[in-house]
């Protein structure tokens, strides 16, 4: 039996060795933290500070005691269970799941259940009664090929492809925050909802009650923080490949853009631009100049993008200092070594924040003061590689033997992105500068407000990749990451003199004209030999990847999709700053924006840009038509031959190669054409 007592504005309830809190935090939102252990903690490592909403508790008798947030409610029994209700729409939005077989005395399956691993650390489950009118959307990016997760099985980790941001929104009318960076896993399963940590000190997590998903989107937001106006220099066009080896061979390519008169806003100078990993500051027998170099680019246009990896080499001149002050991630045990791809490396501790202070210095002294002011932040996981085998290859996470300064990586593994962002947004802050941009691989609740732009990882180039990434940046931008984009044309594979791969080249390019960021790079074919052995810097480089490698036919249509995005920059520009002040993704599923048109829910690979521009992606190969459903509620107007459709139907869209269906709200202000 559990016992109820009231704390200034919490419920407390204990019984059976545990203790629990429940208490208002947020717009219509509770927060609920339970332990067997000695205490309940803080743990806001990302949360903001809430104010103080109206609430109430009523404690009704010894059977059951309530407490309200807004327009939510929690009911817990003497028994200890949990039911989340709608105060306006009486329905029931979340409910542990409690079964009592009690047949042949089997036990009773409980919904909050703990295994100690040491005095302070449980694995900790919670299950919750599955809906069969529900759909799931959020958790972050997974390319499993699923908008609708209901069904799915997510590793709540981080690796290459894969971002875990456990947010949960459901058709029901909820969110659910899943406050806890621990390794874990989510199972969104027919029979429960369960979500797992493999090392906690305790259950935390957070319901939002709200009318629409766009409404709890909003609050949630609100809870970790909105994202950050962008300089409008990036909504252009990002040119990158693995990779451009020097100075010369950098500067000759933005030329020849500009020689052109292609658009050109980006241009990224990407990894082993370094002596060593761990030095961050160019190797001058290749960059001679970055000064001149910036001041160059600055003057037709072109702002420079510089990649950053967390990784540290043994033999860098940094190394046994960042060891002798412990600004390094340790093993628990057995050798200090995490990664091994083109040296005997570790890791930056991110999370302790003389590390952050450590290399936010060397990069201020050795890029900010040439005038550089994009990053890309890779390796953000961070990876772990397996020793003597090549890139694409890695241990098993052993997340036990990993040590952060914030604790064991069962425990805090997923928090490492957000402050590996948090390094570089602090530093660019403290000198007072805000014309800046982040490039990142990996995010975490609330790593939007960074200033980050979130990409999909090293890919695969092929129509099914493509196709899988549609629904993980939808899913991505209803977590909170409005700045979210992929390596255009994918990155493992591709080359351009395939008829195959020119065609998904146009697909995947055209897709990236309408994201959020238009962004093309990829590791391209013909690989040089022995890739995974070259030492030498000059010879690590793939092939080429500028819009003109591929083909006169690829070039006109990708010509003309840079034009396009030209045309739509103002609105972009206008996109972003309302959906900046709201809080919300500029990418969305349709029924975000339609959430009464029912038909809406069941279409995964179309989406909104903006308010105006819904965008229907090709991303089969060869095909010559495309069905696309137009929502209720307005009326269409096809961009391409003006031809004004009403909403709520589907309609057959011829798509020749140069085509992708796309669509402007009747009555909207922005030209493509």
């Amino acid at each position: 039996m559990y016992s109820f007592r009231k704390e200034e504005d919490k419920l407390i309830v204990s019984g059976e060795g545990e203790l629990i809190c429940i208490e208002p935090y947020g717009e219509d939102a509770l927060r609920v933290r339970a332990t067997k252990g000695k205490d309940l903690v803080a743990n806001d490592w990302f949360l903001l500070p809430q104010p103080k909403n109206a609430s109430m508790i009523l404690i009704t008798d010894k059977d059951k005691s309530i407490i309200k947030s807004g327009r939510l409610t929690c009911e817990v029994k003497n028994d200890g269970s949990l039911k989340f209700l709608d105060n306006i729409t009486t329905r029931i939005l979340l409910e542990e799941l409690w079964i009592d077989y009690r047949v042949n005395n089997a036990e009773l399956l409980k919904a909050r259940n703990y295994k100690s691993l040491s005095s302070e650390l449980f694995k900790i489950q919670v299950y919750f009664k599955s809906n069969d009118d529900e759909r799931f959307y959020g958790m972050g990016q997974y390319a499993n090929g699923y908008l609708n997760l209901k069904g799915c099985v997510l590793e709540l980790a981080h690796r290459n492809t894969q971002i875990s941001i456990p947010f949960l929104i459901s058709t029901r009318g909820y969110g659910f925050l899943w406050n806890n960076p621990s390794v874990g896993k989510a199972e969104l399963a027919k029979n429960h909802t369960m979500f797992q940590a493999e090392a906690a000190r305790q259950i935390d997590y957070i319901v939002i009650a709200g009318n629409s998903i766009r409404e709890i989107v909003k609050k949630y937001m609100k809870l970790v923080g909105k994202a950050e106006l962008l300089p409008e220099w990036a909504l252009g066009f990002w040119q990158c490949k693995l990779r451009y080896r020097t100075q010369e061979e950098l500067l000759e390519i933005a030329h020849e853009y500009k020689k052109r008169n292609l658009p050109l806003s980006v241009i990224v100078i990407d990894f082993f631009h370094w002596p060593m990993q761990g030095e961050w500051k160019f190797d001058n027998k290749y960059w001679p100049n970055p000064e001149e170099m910036v001041r160059e680019l600055e003057s037709i246009g072109v702002k420079v993008m510089v990649s950053i990896w967390p990784t540290v080499d043994i033999n860098s001149s940094n190394y046994h200092e960042m060891v002798s002050k412990g600004l390094l991630v340790r093993t628990e045990r057995n050798i200090p070594i995490l990664m091994t791809f083109r040296g005997i490396t570790t890791y930056c501790d991110f999370t302790n924040l003389e590390t952050r202070k450590f290399v936010w210095e060397k990069v201020k002294e050795n890029y900010y003061k040439y005038g550089i002011k994009a990053f890309w932040l890779d390796e953000a996981e961070p990876e772990i590689a397996m020793p003597g085998i090549g890139y694409n290859n890695v241990l098993p996470y052993d997340y036990e033997n990993i040590r952060y300064h914030l604790g064991n990586a069962l425990e805090v593994a997923n928090l490492y992105p957000f402050y590996y962002a948090k390094t570089f947004y602090d530093g660019m802050k403290s000198i007072g500068e805000d014309e800046f941009v982040f490039l990142i691989r990996a995010a975490w609740h609330g790593s939007q407000r960074f200033r980050v732009i979130v990409w999909s990882g090293d890919i695969p180039s092929t129509f099914d990749s493509l196709r899988r990434q549609i629904k993980a940046g939808l899913n991505m931008g209803l977590c909170g990451i409005t700045w979210w984009t992929t390596d255009i044309g994918g990155f493992w594979g591709g080359d351009p003199r395939d008829p195959e791969f020119q065609e998904l080249i146009i697909r995947w390019f055209q897709y990236g004209a309408f994201c959020p960021i238009f962004r093309l790079h990829g590791f391209r074919l013909p690989y040089p030999e022995n890739f995974e052995k070259e030492t030498d810097p000059y010879k690590l480089t793939g092939g080429p990847n500028e819009v003109w490698s591929f083909g006169d036919t690829a070039y006109n249509i990708l010509r003309r999709y840079l034009l396009i995005r030209e045309k739509i920059k103002p609105y972009l520009i206008e996109q972003m700053k309302l959906c900046c002040e709201e809080g919300i993704p500029l990418m969305r599923p349709l029924f975000f924006d339609f959430p009464d048109d029912l038909n809406t829910y069941d279409v995964e690979d179309e989406y909104m840009l903006g308010s105006d521009i819904l965008v229907a992606p090709v991303y089969e190969k060869g095909v010559k038509s495309k069905k696309v459903y137009l929502p209720k509620g307005a009326r269409w107007i096809d961009v391409w031959n003006d031809v004004l459709h009403d909403g709520g139907r589907w309609i057959e869209r011829e798509t020749p190669l140069e085509i992708i269906p796309v669509y402007i709200r009747e009555g909207s202000k922005v030209s493509i054409k």
